[in-house]
């Protein structure tokens, strides 16, 4: 027995070599097939991307994907816009004859003065925080310039169906137009105010889910990086509205939307078809 244990061969350190060879190998074959499947993974990518993503590389750079500027918090959007239409609004109020305005012709219009010199005190350069006494003066401003328009529109209504009114075309066609037109700044405004919540929440990106869908948020390549909708943006849509009768480039995706566009259109076909049709038979 001593004899047989003498004559074995010891062959750990053969085998040892052949193991290592082989991790190594199989190493090597792993990483060329993670790297064959990178690149795979990359063509797919730009094939996908056909061009106008913002992703730059392979799906190993996730982390700097460009998130257009109304998903993500920005610094918000100026005051000035919306002050400037507001004051047209007051001024156009002003310039209605005596018949057409609620009680006294400056009653409604000081007020609403009173409120938007308050809100330019309160935050006079950005919409970039909440505030619920704010947001609540406000909608306030938003309501009686409404209130009031609509208790001109009304008027003018009723005294051209009942003969009241229209009796020459030149007042009668700038009253029409100055009514038309507080209309389009008045739900301007409203869709500013609720569209996501309100320009604040939205320079904070509260709500992800919009109410109006804007060609640039469908088409994110033809828009510049930082694009967001401002008021100006809103005020083409409730002036697109007000001519078209319909949506246009701008489709309402909540019901409050759709409500209050059919609203916006309802009030523009009546007062121009009833101005129109009577200045045309004045004309006559």
């Amino acid at each position: 027995m001593g004899g047989g244990s003498v004559g074995r061969v010891d062959d750990t350190p053969s085998r040892t070599g052949d193991d290592t060879a082989a991790a190594a190998e199989t190493t090597q074959h792993t990483l060329r097939a993670l790297a064959a499947a990178h690149e795979q993974l990359a063509q797919l990518e730009a094939s996908l991307c056909a061009g106008h993503h913002p992703i730059t590389g392979p799906a190993a750079r996730l982390a700097h994907v460009h998130v257009p500027a109304w998903l993500r918090p920005t610094k918000g959007e100026s005051r000035w816009p919306v002050v400037a239409a507001i004051v047209v609004a007051i001024a156009l109020q002003i310039a209605l004859p005596d018949q057409l305005v609620l009680q006294s012709r400056w009653l409604l219009p000081s007020l609403e003065l009173a409120l938007l010199i308050a809100l330019i005190v309160a935050n006079p350069r950005r919409f970039d925080r909440e505030s619920r006494a704010q947001r609540t003066a406000s909608l306030t401003l938003t309501g009686l310039l409404s209130l009031a328009n609509a208790w001109s529109a009304t008027l003018l209504v009723l005294g051209l169906v009942h003969g009241r009114e229209g009796q020459d075309a030149a007042p009668l066609l700038a009253s029409g137009a100055a009514i038309w037109l507080t209309n389009i700044i008045a739900f301007g405004l409203w869709y500013w105010q609720f569209d996501r919540g309100g320009p604040a929440a939205r320079a904070l990106a509260r709500q992800l889910i919009p109410d109006f869908q804007f060609v640039q948020m469908q088409s994110p390549e033809l828009a510049p990086p930082e694009w967001e909708p401002e008021f100006v943006d809103y005020l083409y849509l409730s002036f697109t509205n007000a001519t078209a009768f319909s949506p246009t480039d701008v489709m309402p995706l909540s019901r409050w939307a759709k409500l209050t566009m059919l609203a916006q259109s309802l009030v523009s076909l009546v007062t121009v078809a009833l101005v129109i049709a009577r200045a045309v038979n004045i004309l006559k």
